[in-house]
């Protein structure tokens, strides 16, 4: 017999047996339903009419196909894959196999691209390698983070592109953090709008890099101040905007209560409803909104090498 079948639909409270005391710890992730809003609200569904858009999952990821990124995009395909990118938040491109200058030509029509001293340049300052050939410099893998929040302008999006794949493994992870915040209990989304943060490349880059090394770069990053739920600029959804590399503290809170929130938040990009997961091919490209997601590396394909190129684009200062 089941234990659904076994239990009574109904009971008396007052005349129900005593348990032991059962309660979890506080401030985890809870079992239940889903808010799952891939659009705002009042924003209706339209159809794609310039590619083919299929669906990865159901609020995250999907894949475009039909287009040549390597050809000039016009601007309506533009302007559709700019819809595609708000509703979808990261879109995935097979077998692109673009040059480092296609590769930047495509991600300019979102805006001026960013370079980022802290990380291994490419053919091009603008373009960031990431070379795991056994025996290379790590960097962010097997954590969630949104890149580049310790900017006071972080990027809007970014453009990668795996050139080498391993034969098994390697795949990248994206989270809605839109969902994210829409699934948070009321009471913690009344204490959390309105608050601000502090981000500061030390924490993330620590891991890499020595302190003589980190160091010269102090004065070009300082800490800045972001607020814990962003709006987008361009849906206007609430986004949760704390992530574990780069965020260390909240603004107004004492230490103790200022980490125990902030592990409570952290945890919501582990949500599988939340997630898209994609298994490269070598040129497959992805592009996401860095405005409303975090990305996970899975680093699980050791020894074999896995080669990657990024350019980042430019983005505005995050507001409430």
């Amino acid at each position: 017999m089941t234990l659904s079948s076994s239990l009574p639909l109904t009971h008396d409270v007052t005349t129900a047996p005593a348990l032991r005391d059962h309660r979890i710890p506080a401030d985890g992730l809870y079992e239940g339903p889903r808010i799952l809003r891939r659009l705002p609200d009042g924003v209706p569904e339209r159809p794609y009419e310039r590619f083919e858009l299929v669906p990865q999952g159901p609020v995250i990821g999907a894949e475009i196909r039909g287009l040549d990124l390597s050809r000039p995009v016009p601007s309506a395909v533009r302007d559709e894959l700019n819809r595609a990118l708000l509703e979808w938040k990261v879109l995935f491109f097979r077998g692109q196999h673009l040059t480092p200058d296609a590769q930047r030509r495509f991600a300019r029509h979102w805006g001026e691209l960013e370079t980022n001293p802290l990380l291994a340049p490419g053919d091009a300052d603008d373009v960031v390698r990431f070379d795991k050939s056994p025996g290379a410099v790590p960097t962010f893998e097997n954590v969630w983070h949104t890149d580049v929040t310790f900017r006071e302008r972080p990027a809007l999006g970014a453009v990668l592109q795996l050139r080498e794949v391993p034969p098994v493994g390697g795949d990248t992870m994206w989270a809605d953090m839109a969902a994210a915040y829409d699934n948070l209990p009321a009471q913690v989304r009344e204490r959390i709008d309105g608050a601000s943060a502090v981000h500061d490349f030390l924490p993330g880059f620590s891991r890499f890099y020595s302190p003589r090394q980190l160091a010269q770069f102090q004065e070009q990053f300082p800490p800045v101040e972001h607020p814990v739920v962003r709006r987008h600029p361009e849906t206007g959804r609430r986004m949760l905007f704390v992530n574990t590399s780069f965020t260390t503290r909240i603004v107004g809170l004492d230490r103790p209560e200022s980490d125990r929130l902030l592990r409570l938040l952290f945890q919501q990009a582990h949500v599988p409803e939340f997630q898209v997961r994609f298994r490269w091919q070598a040129g497959d490209v992805a592009f996401w909104d860095n405005r409303a997601t975090q990305h996970y590396a899975v680093n699980d394909y050791a020894p074999h090498p896995r080669v990657a190129e990024r350019v980042a684009i430019a983005g505005d200062r995050p507001f409430g």
